[in-house]
């Protein structure tokens, strides 16, 4: 694996951004825009509820680390599909870039992006709504980083049923995150769901951060077991993600499927 190689896709994505507003806006807008809009609901409710519980801890933390989540998995598709909707995907394959070293790219460009979102999202939450990062502790670094392997994970895969399905797969990806935060109690704890939701939340990395979160937010402590046991889920299903990314890349090229992302395909 070189180095230089998985830096040209991020040199590519720096051009790309560089000379386009539409693409540097969203790094930030909505995130801003969603901070806004739970931090003044987060307000209300502690200014209308007599429960002794801060909803700027728990529901605004919550919002931001879905968010961040959200930006990591979307920081690989984009960069994914900005070579798909150019149809430079091909291009790069031509080159001695090995798949590894293109999915490494990509993991780059999202750590780029999603970082950006996130300084901009702690900026405007501690700023605008006083929530202080410092309630969670050192378990917030955890959280930051399950919830990042497992974006990457999922934006990998995603990128692979892509890359196996064809473009107009696409729009079955941006609703990924909405359908996973039904089982991942993003703004509820798993307990309230039923049997069969809670069984499904267990093999997602994202549950333990936030059954953790709250509990920090309620005044307890945190499990390092339960952290353990999402930050080891992460991992694996990272590493699946990329097995399958390299399968369904030799499947396109075995089968001939990867034409369809060649220039030469363009009425």
């Amino acid at each position: 694996m070189q180095l230089h190689h998985t830096l040209a896709i991020v040199l590519r994505q720096y051009y790309l951004m560089r000379g386009s507003m539409t693409r540097v806006l969203p790094l930030f807008a909505w995130v801003a825009v969603d901070i806004v809009l739970w931090g003044f609901i987060t307000r209300y409710l502690n200014a209308v509820s007599a429960a002794r519980v801060d909803f700027v801890a728990i529901f605004l933390g919550a919002v931001l680390l879905w968010d961040f989540f959200m930006r990591v998995m979307q920081g690989v598709t984009m960069a994914f599909f900005e070579d798909v909707w150019s149809r430079n995907f091909l291009n790069f394959f031509a080159s001695p870039l090995s798949p590894a070293e293109y999915v490494g790219g990509l993991v780059l460009c999202s750590i780029a992006t999603s970082s950006i979102g996130l300084v901009v999202m702690i900026a405007l939450a501690s700023a605008a709504f006083h929530l202080s990062f410092l309630a969670y502790g050192l378990p917030l670094i955890a959280y930051l980083l399950v919830l990042f392997l497992f974006g990457i994970a999922m934006g990998v895969f995603a990128s692979a049923m892509v890359l196996r399905l064809g473009p107009a797969f696409e729009w079955f990806v941006w609703p990924i995150p909405a359908i996973i935060s039904p089982f991942a109690g993003v703004f509820y704890p798993i307990s309230t769901l039923p049997a069969w939701m809670q069984g499904v939340a267990h093999a997602l990395p994202p549950t333990y951060v936030f059954e953790s979160m709250r509990a920090i937010a309620a005044g307890g402590s945190v499990s390092v077991g339960s952290l353990l046991c999402g930050g080891g889920l992460a991992v694996l299903y990272l590493l699946l993600a990329g097995w399958l990314f390299v399968g369904m890349y030799r499947h396109s090229v075995r089968t001939g499927l990867i034409a369809r992302y060649s220039a030469e395909t363009v009425s």
